[in-house]
């Protein structure tokens, strides 16, 4: 089976189709930055997205995500190695404590601004309400996807996948 990741071509053995596609990433792929936690989609740490929109891996089959466009936090900065303006926003603000929510944190605030470059208030609180974060870090977080939207050309112009 066939799987592109970060826009790659990557060969999973067909006996990975029934795993999660979290546990695929992790496990075979080598890919780290979603994070287990819940395992029943509602927490956001293991946020990815699936052809451009933000999934829950835990709860998505490898088999789902074949021929399909996987976008990981491992991708997400650009072909230079340059963080992604919201990868920048998160250092100024000073956003993560524990840092294990904040890779899902990310994705799935990469999402809203490539979709909304401008987000108002209510439309971040809405957008970020699925990803938990026991450290309470939400103001920062907040914080951080304002700065990351005020960026010339905004958060949102750098493709994503």
């Amino acid at each position: 089976m066939q799987l592109t990741v970060n826009g790659s071509e990557r060969r999973v053995p067909d006996a990975w189709r029934d795993e999660t596609l979290l546990s695929t990433l992790r496990e075979h792929l080598g890919l780290v930055g979603a994070k287990y936690s819940c395992g029943i989609g509602v927490c956001g740490a293991c946020t990815v997205h699936v052809d451009g929109a933000p999934v829950n891996s835990c709860t998505l089959r490898t088999s789902d995500a074949a021929g399909r466009s996987i976008l990981t936090i491992e991708g997400l900065a650009g072909p230079d190695g340059g963080l992604h303006p919201l990868q920048q926003a998160w250092i100024a603000e000073r956003v993560p404590q524990c840092g294990y929510c904040q890779t899902g944190q990310i994705m799935q605030a990469a999402a809203l601004l490539a979709r909304n470059p401008r987000p108002s208030e209510a439309e971040i609180a809405v957008a970020m309400a699925g990803n938990l974060c026991r450290c309470g870090t939400y103001d920062r977080i907040k914080k951080a996807i304002r700065r990351a939207s005020r960026q010339p050309g905004g958060a949102g112009a750098r493709a994503l996948g």
